[in-house]
């Protein structure tokens, strides 16, 4: 029988504020977005889950296509909620997501009334939950208003099966649409989810970050290692293939050559303050106070945990910081 670790809360990972809200996070959550909802691999999943937890991750995010189908990932978590984190759950964040491809016909995606709430009903049933922490739309609906997804939104809050809202993949202009109807229905409205890492800095270019902090909303970032680009893997090179996620197309516009004398250039700077390039990149996020988390997964303990040694040295010097921006602009 599963006993959570008792020093998890030992100061190594360090707990960030989602705005002026009271909705507080540990600077990395675990995503559940790959490798988790394959029955084969249940084992696996579960151990890692737990390491998280046993390290001071006490927020778990998700969506309702996650996984090797739609709800797969959610029903994975349910399973290792049942058995071993239920106890914890007064401890627990736990997020789920609509809006992405999730069933056929027109209501199976997007962010309409009836998706919302339909989509909310059927992951919590799977996930054995009374409610989840944050309830987002996962994606702009460009066919219905910004008011009746609000309106969805804070009625999920109000029949007690939310306890805050989220956006995510919202520009600034979107945010600035959403956060005037949450002011109106006085909706918790805490967190917007975006693609955000060292190479990835449309949120900056945007002025995303900037509406957020005027908003004091935080900001949760996903992708912070640009699916695999910012470890040390690519060193050497990328090849034609190579798959970048939908947000961060723009990261190779130049082509891949460039990109990898860029992280080599990165690698250098992130070995000199003895850390990983991916452990620079994590670290890298954090210094701004706005990013309440970084979102990242790891289907190997070991993999989590070198993720989290990045929690040692959050600290740049301005050179450091000068330099980087000086790689990055080349």
């Amino acid at each position: 029988m599963y006993k959570a670790d008792e020093n998890r809360y030992d100061g190594r990972m360090p707990i960030r504020r989602a705005g002026n809200s009271g909705l507080q996070l540990p600077a990395i959550s675990f995503g559940m977005w790959h490798n988790f909802g394959d029955d084969a691999n249940f084992k696996a999943s579960e151990e890692v889950m737990l390491k998280a937890f046993d390290s001071g991750i006490f927020s778990f995010d998700l969506a309702y296509n996650y996984g090797p189908e739609s709800g797969a990932a959610e029903r994975m978590f349910g399973e290792v909620y049942k058995k071993d984190l239920k106890p914890y759950r007064d401890e627990l964040v736990i997020t789920t997501k609509a809006g992405f491809h999730m069933w056929p016909g027109p209501y199976g995606e997007m962010s309409s009334r009836k998706t919302l709430i339909t989509a909310l009903d059927n992951s919590l049933e799977r996930m054995g939950l009374d409610y989840v922490d944050i309830y987002y739309s996962h994606r702009p609906d460009p066919n219905t208003s910004s008011e009746e997804t609000a309106a969805a939104l804070d009625q999920v809050v109000r029949d007690g099966k939310a306890l805050y809202v989220g956006i995510s993949n919202y520009s600034r202009e979107q945010t600035q649409e959403m956060v005037k109807w949450f002011k109106e229905f006085h909706t918790p409205f805490v967190v917007n989810q975006v693609s955000y890492n060292m190479l990835n800095r449309n949120v900056e270019e945007d002025g995303l970050l900037d509406e957020l902090d005027a908003d004091n909303v935080g900001l949760v970032s996903y992708g912070p290692l640009a699916e695999g680009l910012l470890t040390d893997k690519y060193l050497n090179g990328i090849s034609d293939d190579f798959k970048i996620h939908w947000s961060s197309t723009q990261v190779l516009a130049d082509g891949n050559a460039k990109i990898v004398g860029k992280l080599n250039e990165l690698n250098e700077l992130a070995k000199n303050r003895n850390q990983t390039l991916a452990q620079m990149s994590i670290a890298w996020l954090l210094k701004r106070k706005t990013v309440a988390s970084i979102v990242t997964g790891a289907s190997k303990p070991k993999h989590l945990l070198s993720n989290l040694e990045a929690m040692k040295n959050l600290e740049f010097t301005n050179d450091e910081l000068v330099e980087i921006e000086r790689i990055l602009k080349a």
